[in-house]
């Protein structure tokens, strides 16, 4: 799985007491939603990455060409 570090952070005394109230594995609870984070942020960094190909890749194609496939498409409905 990887090396481990040890992490800290501040929360209100409030939600603190609550998470306590709850039994709740506040070390569990704040990996988890971290490496969540993490993932989504990778996501969306890959999502740009394909969006840039993708509009690069249709930047060679002429715009009348795609115009004239819309309206084909919206004829064929």
């Amino acid at each position: 799985m990887g090396d481990w570090v040890a992490v800290s952070t501040k929360v209100r005394r409030e939600v603190w007491e609550k998470a306590k109230a709850y039994n709740t594995n506040i070390g569990e609870t704040l990996g988890k939603a971290l490496e969540e984070e993490v993932r989504r942020r990778e996501e969306e960094e890959e999502t740009r990455r394909l969006l840039d190909l993708a509009s690069k890749e249709l930047e060679k194609i002429p715009s009348e060409e795609i115009v004239e496939e819309i309206r084909k498409w919206r004829r064929e409905r």
